[in-house]
């Protein structure tokens, strides 16, 4: 594929903004390619300003479960862009977006809107101390909770790709109450909790990691640590940003049955658009001003675009509950070719699977935290990846992403995936 164009562009975008890219894993850099720059997408393809055609796995990261330009949601879009872009001042749709929220997750009394999934894990947390009037808090190794300085101590996505798990640039005095753990690894919890006795507000984990490729929980540890965070009097607070209304309508605490204090948000709830959002129990989301003193506020916050898009998402899932049946089964599809082909070269790479989210790890054995993750031959992943771009398939590019399969996804395309996934493997180990 010729891709002179964007080499062109990316070559002028480093003159202006930093890396070339707004967001580190766009440039490609883990898989030793420069990047392509994008013109148009539709359903399931995007296409790059020299004409190119990819079948496009990272679904913008994950909002785009219907897949590109989807018609619905283009219409949705038009429709509130009549209406004003936005207003400064409160509208019905967040009134209708909020309790759309609460109905689909028993833990959300109440809820605030935000503008990204960043400011969403900053805000609980800030609610959780506000609350307990406490300081220190406990997150897991590997998991990503955007990039608020507390929470950039051990953290996965970019910061994994880039090995820069601890951003430069963080005070010590700022993550000194940031307590790490190990996931899955209830032991390390009880261990954290005893040497903070009463110092703790809170725990936040991605129930589901997918920022460190897909790292399914080991049975019962979620119901495990939601037991000590209640016995202990600590907040749980679960990272629905990637698994949010992704994994099932009710994400994590549907799926794996518990009921966490406070949950955060993003990606699918924006239907395409910036967004985040938090909410809890209403005794706790009643310390939020303008009811209580922990302060959180922002210009765009709940704005309309964003609001009529993600309540038209939401609406569709919940009317449509087999798209979770359906995606899921392209996944199962993704899994069982992947493994089927591992098995015909002689090859032990492990694939993991929860739901519609999928990873293939270059690496033998289970996976299940941070350090069963680095084991990962990232190098071997480029040349994985770099095979897949040539052949029109837009893969992650970082070995520690997840897939994100689609509505628009068809079993054809899925068949063709399968096909050039043998291809690579072939070829990157001269098979």
């Amino acid at each position: 594929m010729n891709r002179d164009k964007s080499n062109a562009l990316y070559d002028k975008a480093k003159n202006y903004i930093p890396g070339g890219v707004n967001s580190p894993v766009r440039a490609f850099g883990s898989v030793d390619k420069a990047p392509i720059f994008v013109d148009r997408a539709d359903g399931a393809y995007i296409y790059d300003i020299d004409g190119n055609k990819y079948l496009d796995y990272i679904s913008s990261w994950g909002p785009l479960i219907f897949g590109h330009n989807d018609p619905e949601m283009i219409e949705t879009f038009k429709s509130s862009l009549e209406k004003g872009i936005t207003y400064g001042v409160p509208s019905y749709i967040e009134v209708d977006m909020a309790q759309e929220i609460v109905k689909a997750y028993p833990a959300c009394e109440m809820v605030r809107m935000v503008n990204s999934g960043t400011e969403a894990t900053m805000s609980a947390i800030r609610t959780a101390r506000g609350y307990t009037r406490k300081d220190k808090l406990i997150k897991f190794e590997g998991c990503y909770h955007g990039h608020s300085d507390c929470l950039l101590v051990k953290s996965g996505s970019g910061t994994l790709t880039f090995n820069a798990p601890t951003s430069l640039g963080v005070p010590e005095d700022v993550i000194k109450d940031t307590i790490v753990c190990t996931f899955n690894d209830i032991e390390s919890v009880k261990s954290a909790i005893n040497q903070n006795k009463d110092q703790i507000a809170a725990i936040i984990i991605e129930g589901v990691p997918g920022n460190m490729g897909v790292v399914p929980p080991c049975p019962d540890f979620l119901k495990q640590l939601r037991k000590l965070t209640k016995d202990e009097g600590i907040l749980l607070i679960l990272d629905e940003v990637i698994t949010g209304f992704r994994i099932a309508y009710g994400g994590v605490s549907e799926v794996y049955g518990i009921e966490p204090d406070m949950v955060c948000f993003g990606k699918i709830i924006g239907g395409g658009l910036p967004v985040g959002a938090y909410g809890g129990k209403r005794e706790i989301m009643q310390v939020v001003s303008p009811l209580g003193g922990v302060y959180q506020a922002g210009t765009l916050s709940g704005n309309p675009l964003a609001m009529h898009m993600g309540l038209k998402t939401l609406q569709r899932l919940r009317e449509n509950p087999s798209i979770y049946s359906e995606l899921e089964a392209k996944a199962i599809k993704l899994e069982q070719g992947f493994k089927k082909n591992l098995s015909d070269l002689g090859l032990n790479y492990t694939i993991t699977r929860v739901k519609s989210m999928i990873s293939f790890f270059f690496a033998e054995g289970e996976i299940a935290n941070y350090q069963d993750v680095q084991k990962s031959d990232t190098d071997k992943y480029g040349e994985f990846f770099r095979f897949m771009l040539n052949k029109g398939i837009l893969l992650p590019p970082a070995q520690f992403e997840g897939l994100f399969v689609n509505t628009a996804i068809t079993d054809e395309e899925l068949e063709y995936t399968i096909i050039c996934h043998k291809e690579a493997l072939k070829a990157i180990h001269n098979i």
